[in-house]
């Protein structure tokens, strides 16, 4: 399962050696926090499915990891059967939504949060 680690300026999502390999990326992703629009939490992550795979691997209902293309952006997901999932919708960044299989969806969340001013 990804690591996703918080930091104040930025979200970094490390991904495991077999994720890297079914969603066929090399790198971590990384999100600025501003760019970062909204954050739930999906019972059922493959409603938030769009697009085509363009790469990755899917395997309905069990495995989903890779890019998906849309018409107007692409996505990155990384979900694993009928697990707990967060759906992260940017702006001004290579993804336009993450959605990423978490047994840590509330945390993640409430780290999430900025403090009040």
């Amino acid at each position: 399962m990804a690591s996703l680690s918080v930091h104040p300026d930025r979200l970094e999502i490390h991904l495991t050696r077999t994720e890297r390999t079914f969603a066929v990326r090399r790198d971590s992703i990384v999100v600025k926090r501003e760019n970062i629009r909204s954050v739930i939490i999906a019972e059922d992550p493959w409603i938030w499915l769009r697009g085509i795979r363009s790469p990755g691997t899917f395997i309905p209902l069990v495995l989903a990891a890779g890019t998906w293309k849309f018409h107007g952006g692409k996505d990155f997901v990384s979900i694993k059967r009928q697990r707990q999932a967060v759906v992260i919708d940017l702006v001004d960044e290579e993804f336009s939504r993450l959605i990423l299989t978490s047994q840590h969806a509330p945390d993640l969340i409430a780290s999430l949060k900025l403090p009040a001013v």
